[in-house]
């Protein structure tokens, strides 16, 4: 008997809270003290705010994550729970403290202050077959941030195809800047979503791929861009780039398609591409074109900068459906 697939979405990643600072965030030491506008404690991690997005998006949702037994730890678990995800999934460790961001957000850029925590804890080949075969779709998020997702990442995503998911990775930025192990990982995965410059820097460290540029990763006719595309479809994924305020950018078989972003008052950018991605792969489980895709995920990550933090803002469907 088929097993039935009672979830669209699987997440594989992140789950901590994030202390979202406003103002007059450039520290100033010498026991200066600065006051400032505002300050929100909300749930997070690329892929705890992916998971409630798609959630959001009304699609059935289930996230792989590790946690600490500890005031943070329920948190993010309980907003993620109340939000409609499946949260049976999430380790909680006894002896390990959830990780914890600090975003100093700037109207036009953001810093992050991170403590790990548990988030390294999480090993992808505990994630079962049982589990893969309940899930229409795999997302793993944060793959540089979590060391068993770099080194054991690539597999987890071939049990996943070959349990008959389709697949999508974001592994957002690599502190250490050596972007390892994606190259074992790109012919399991059906959809790559980067942010311009990640785009870049993936495919300088793919065999044969492009040297790194010194662009932002906005600008929608930066030839690098197109270039570092190109080597990475030939990898395997379609890919899905996160152009900020631009909106999105996206190479298919049928060439290169861009959607606008949103205009709208901007509160913080914390997460936005997290919801980008969450607005694409509910287009893509609907059965959308590429192009339409990429709309759903520009106007799903506007719409997640209307309010401080990753998740309180997040777009519902009908919202998404009268923008596009």
């Amino acid at each position: 008997m088929t097993q039935q697939r009672d979830l669209d979405v699987l997440v594989v990643g992140d789950l901590n809270p994030d202390l979202v600072l406003r103002g007059d965030v450039v520290p100033r030491f010498g026991q200066a003290e600065q006051l400032l506008d505002a300050a929100d404690l909300v749930p997070a991690g690329s892929a705890g705010i992916v998971a409630a997005g798609t959630a959001r998006l009304g699609l059935r949702t289930a996230l792989v994550a590790h946690v600490g037994r500890d005031l943070f730890g329920d948190l993010v678990v309980g907003a993620l729970a109340a939000r409609g995800v499946d949260t049976s999934t999430v380790r909680v460790e006894d002896d390990v403290p959830t990780g914890l961001s600090v975003v100093l957000s700037a109207p036009d850029d953001r810093a992050i202050l991170t403590r790990l925590g548990a988030l390294p804890l999480l090993d992808p080949d505990a994630v079962g077959d049982d589990l893969l075969a309940r899930a229409r779709h795999v997302h793993v998020a944060s793959w540089f941030l979590l060391p068993g997702l770099a080194e054991r990442g690539a597999a987890l995503l071939a049990r996943a195809r070959a349990a008959g998911c389709t697949t999508s990775l974001d592994t957002n930025w690599d502190p250490a800047d050596r972007w390892g192990g994606v190259a074992d990982a790109l012919p399991h995965v059906d959809v790559l979503l980067p942010n311009g410059t990640e785009l870049v820097a993936l495919a300088a460290a793919l065999p044969g791929g492009t040297s790194e540029d010194t662009s932002d990763g906005t600008n929608d006719d930066t030839d690098d861009l197109g270039a570092a595309a190109t080597v990475l479809r030939a990898a395997g994924p379609l890919v899905a780039v996160k152009a900020g305020a631009a909106g999105a950018l996206g190479w298919d078989a049928g060439g290169r398609h861009t959607a606008p972003g949103l205009t709208l008052e901007v509160v913080d950018t914390t997460g936005a591409g997290d919801s980008f991605d969450a607005g694409f792969l509910a287009a893509w489980l609907d059965g959308r074109p590429f192009a339409e895709c990429l709309r759903w995920a520009a106007v799903a990550g506007s719409l997640s900068t209307r309010a401080a933090g990753g998740t309180s803002a997040q777009a519902t469907r009908a919202e998404v459906e009268g923008l596009v």
